[in-house]
Protein backbone atom coordinates (compact mmCIF):
# COMPACT_ATOMS: atom_id res chain seq x y z
CA UNK A 1 0.00 0.00 0.00
CA UNK A 2 2.90 2.20 0.22
CA UNK A 3 2.89 3.97 -3.60
CA UNK A 4 -0.75 4.86 -3.37
CA UNK A 5 -0.97 6.18 0.10
CA UNK A 6 2.50 8.05 0.06
CA UNK A 7 1.69 10.04 -2.91
CA UNK A 8 4.43 13.12 -3.93
CA UNK A 9 1.31 15.76 -3.20
CA UNK A 10 1.26 13.78 0.58
CA UNK A 11 5.00 13.78 0.86
CA UNK A 12 5.29 17.42 0.25
CA UNK A 13 2.31 18.25 2.39
CA UNK A 14 3.22 16.19 5.22
CA UNK A 15 6.85 18.01 5.02
CA UNK A 16 5.64 21.70 4.81
CA UNK A 17 3.63 20.54 8.18
CA UNK A 18 6.87 19.70 9.80
CA UNK A 19 8.69 22.93 8.52
CA UNK A 20 5.48 25.15 10.18
CA UNK A 21 5.44 23.01 13.06
CA UNK A 22 9.41 23.76 13.56
CA UNK A 23 9.54 27.43 12.71
CA UNK A 24 6.36 27.50 15.48
CA UNK A 25 7.78 25.38 18.07
CA UNK A 26 11.10 26.91 17.30
CA UNK A 27 10.15 30.44 17.52
CA UNK A 28 7.92 30.26 20.53
CA UNK A 29 10.32 32.35 22.70
CA UNK A 30 10.46 35.25 20.50
CA UNK A 31 6.62 35.23 20.76
CA UNK A 32 7.06 36.02 24.24
CA UNK A 33 7.56 33.05 26.70
CA UNK A 34 10.84 34.16 27.45
CA UNK A 35 13.19 35.49 30.23
CA UNK A 36 12.36 39.16 29.43
CA UNK A 37 10.25 40.18 32.07
CA UNK A 38 11.94 38.11 34.78
CA UNK A 39 14.87 39.94 33.81
CA UNK A 40 13.61 43.59 34.48
CA UNK A 41 11.56 42.51 37.43
CA UNK A 42 14.92 41.63 38.82
CA UNK A 43 16.80 44.60 38.00
CA UNK A 44 13.15 47.02 38.72
CA UNK A 45 13.93 47.03 42.45
CA UNK A 46 17.56 47.93 42.51
CA UNK A 47 16.88 51.27 41.28
CA UNK A 48 19.40 51.21 38.71
CA UNK A 49 19.48 54.43 36.51
CA UNK A 50 21.67 52.62 34.35
CA UNK A 51 20.51 51.20 30.39
CA UNK A 52 18.73 47.99 30.68
CA UNK A 53 21.29 45.27 29.27
CA UNK A 54 20.52 41.51 28.60
CA UNK A 55 23.39 39.26 28.87
CA UNK A 56 23.14 36.92 25.64
CA UNK A 57 23.92 33.53 26.75
CA UNK A 58 21.20 30.59 26.31
CA UNK A 59 20.21 29.85 29.86
CA UNK A 60 19.98 33.79 30.70
CA UNK A 61 17.53 34.31 27.47
CA UNK A 62 15.61 31.08 27.05
CA UNK A 63 12.57 29.87 29.83
CA UNK A 64 13.90 26.69 31.28
CA UNK A 65 9.62 26.38 31.64
CA UNK A 66 9.63 26.37 27.68
CA UNK A 67 12.76 24.33 27.18
CA UNK A 68 11.56 21.46 29.46
CA UNK A 69 7.79 21.21 29.60
CA UNK A 70 6.90 22.31 26.13
CA UNK A 71 9.76 21.82 24.34
CA UNK A 72 11.26 18.65 25.94
CA UNK A 73 8.24 16.53 27.86
CA UNK A 74 5.82 17.50 24.51
CA UNK A 75 7.74 17.79 20.85
CA UNK A 76 10.87 15.49 22.19
CA UNK A 77 10.03 12.87 24.60
CA UNK A 78 6.81 11.34 23.57
CA UNK A 79 7.97 11.37 19.81
CA UNK A 80 11.32 9.82 20.76
CA UNK A 81 9.37 7.05 22.66
CA UNK A 82 7.09 6.51 20.07
CA UNK A 83 9.48 5.57 17.33
CA UNK A 84 11.29 3.48 19.71
CA UNK A 85 8.47 1.27 20.44
CA UNK A 86 7.93 1.26 16.36
CA UNK A 87 10.91 0.69 15.76
CA UNK A 88 11.23 -2.22 17.99
CA UNK A 89 8.03 -3.73 16.81
CA UNK A 90 9.49 -2.95 12.73
CA UNK A 91 12.42 -5.47 13.73
CA UNK A 92 10.66 -7.95 15.49
CA UNK A 93 8.09 -7.99 12.29
CA UNK A 94 11.35 -8.65 10.18
CA UNK A 95 13.04 -11.15 12.30
CA UNK A 96 9.38 -13.79 12.42
CA UNK A 97 9.56 -12.99 8.77
CA UNK A 98 12.80 -13.87 8.46
CA UNK A 99 12.88 -16.83 9.88
CA UNK A 100 10.06 -18.01 8.82
CA UNK A 101 11.35 -17.78 5.12
CA UNK A 102 14.86 -18.85 6.25
CA UNK A 103 12.68 -22.11 7.17
CA UNK A 104 10.76 -22.47 4.06
CA UNK A 105 13.67 -21.90 1.54
CA UNK A 106 12.46 -19.08 0.31
CA UNK A 107 15.53 -16.91 -1.69
CA UNK A 108 13.31 -13.92 -2.62
CA UNK A 109 10.93 -13.47 -0.17
CA UNK A 110 14.32 -13.40 1.95
CA UNK A 111 16.27 -11.06 -0.11
CA UNK A 112 13.25 -8.77 0.43
CA UNK A 113 13.02 -8.83 4.38
CA UNK A 114 16.66 -8.91 4.52
CA UNK A 115 16.58 -5.42 2.29
CA UNK A 116 14.14 -4.05 4.75
CA UNK A 117 15.95 -5.00 7.36
CA UNK A 118 19.13 -2.69 6.13
CA UNK A 119 16.85 0.14 5.81
CA UNK A 120 15.12 -0.28 9.46
CA UNK A 121 18.92 -0.50 10.68
CA UNK A 122 19.41 2.87 8.57
CA UNK A 123 16.96 4.81 10.49
CA UNK A 124 17.88 2.89 13.86
CA UNK A 125 20.91 4.51 13.61
CA UNK A 126 19.44 8.55 13.00
CA UNK A 127 17.08 7.85 15.77
CA UNK A 128 20.36 6.71 17.88
CA UNK A 129 22.03 10.07 16.47
CA UNK A 130 19.11 11.98 17.35
CA UNK A 131 18.64 10.95 21.15
CA UNK A 132 22.38 10.50 21.21
CA UNK A 133 22.64 14.99 20.07
CA UNK A 134 19.71 16.07 21.75
CA UNK A 135 19.14 14.40 25.06
CA UNK A 136 22.30 15.74 26.56
CA UNK A 137 20.88 19.09 26.39
CA UNK A 138 17.39 18.18 27.68
CA UNK A 139 18.73 16.89 30.77
CA UNK A 140 21.02 19.81 31.63
CA UNK A 141 17.75 21.89 31.05
CA UNK A 142 15.88 19.54 33.36
CA UNK A 143 18.88 19.99 36.52
CA UNK A 144 18.98 23.54 35.82
CA UNK A 145 14.78 23.90 36.29
CA UNK A 146 14.83 21.19 38.94
CA UNK A 147 17.77 21.43 40.84
CA UNK A 148 18.08 25.74 40.65
CA UNK A 149 21.36 25.15 43.17
CA UNK A 150 22.84 22.91 41.17
CA UNK A 151 26.00 24.43 38.66
CA UNK A 152 26.16 22.88 35.32
CA UNK A 153 29.75 23.87 33.72
CA UNK A 154 29.72 26.33 30.82
CA UNK A 155 31.66 24.27 29.02
CA UNK A 156 28.85 21.22 29.02
CA UNK A 157 26.36 23.74 28.19
CA UNK A 158 28.18 24.44 24.92
CA UNK A 159 28.74 20.96 23.97
CA UNK A 160 25.31 20.38 24.17
CA UNK A 161 24.07 22.84 22.32
CA UNK A 162 26.83 22.09 19.84
CA UNK A 163 25.60 18.61 19.83
CA UNK A 164 21.53 19.59 18.69
CA UNK A 165 23.13 21.62 16.05
CA UNK A 166 25.18 19.08 14.50
CA UNK A 167 22.57 16.78 14.50
CA UNK A 168 21.03 18.01 11.76
CA UNK A 169 24.05 17.50 9.30
CA UNK A 170 24.57 13.90 10.33
CA UNK A 171 21.37 12.38 8.95
CA UNK A 172 22.54 13.25 5.00
CA UNK A 173 25.99 11.72 6.22
CA UNK A 174 23.98 8.45 7.68
CA UNK A 175 21.62 8.23 4.68
CA UNK A 176 23.97 8.86 1.80
CA UNK A 177 26.57 5.66 3.24
CA UNK A 178 23.77 3.52 4.43
CA UNK A 179 21.16 3.88 1.46
CA UNK A 180 22.07 3.46 -2.00
CA UNK A 181 18.75 5.89 -3.19
CA UNK A 182 19.65 8.26 -1.00
CA UNK A 183 23.16 8.89 -2.02
CA UNK A 184 22.55 8.48 -5.42
CA UNK A 185 20.05 11.48 -4.83
CA UNK A 186 22.78 13.82 -3.03
CA UNK A 187 25.39 13.17 -5.51
CA UNK A 188 22.99 14.37 -8.34
CA UNK A 189 22.05 17.60 -6.40
CA UNK A 190 25.63 17.87 -4.62
CA UNK A 191 26.70 17.87 -8.64
CA UNK A 192 23.90 19.89 -10.03
CA UNK A 193 23.66 22.70 -7.65
CA UNK A 194 27.08 23.20 -5.97
CA UNK A 195 29.50 21.78 -8.93
CA UNK A 196 27.93 23.27 -11.83
CA UNK A 197 27.90 19.56 -13.58
CA UNK A 198 24.55 18.86 -15.56
CA UNK A 199 23.30 14.93 -16.06
CA UNK A 200 24.47 13.82 -19.17
CA UNK A 201 21.13 12.22 -19.89
CA UNK A 202 19.92 16.15 -19.61
CA UNK A 203 22.47 17.56 -21.52
CA UNK A 204 21.64 14.97 -23.95
CA UNK A 205 18.31 15.79 -24.46
CA UNK A 206 19.11 19.54 -24.53
CA UNK A 207 21.30 18.60 -27.51
CA UNK A 208 18.49 16.99 -29.44
CA UNK A 209 16.09 19.82 -28.75
CA UNK A 210 18.64 22.58 -29.80
CA UNK A 211 19.06 20.42 -33.10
Amino acid sequence: RYKTMVTPRRAAVAIACCWIVSFLVGLTPMFGWNNLSKMRRTQEPNGSHTPFVIKCQFETVISMEYMVYFNFFVWVLPPLLLMLLIYLEVFNLIRKQLNKKVSSSANDPQKYYGKELKIAKSLALVLFLFALSWLPLHVLNCITLFCPSCQTPHILTSIAIFLTHGNSAMNPIVYAFRIKKFRTAFLQIWNQYFCCKTNKNGAAAATQEGN
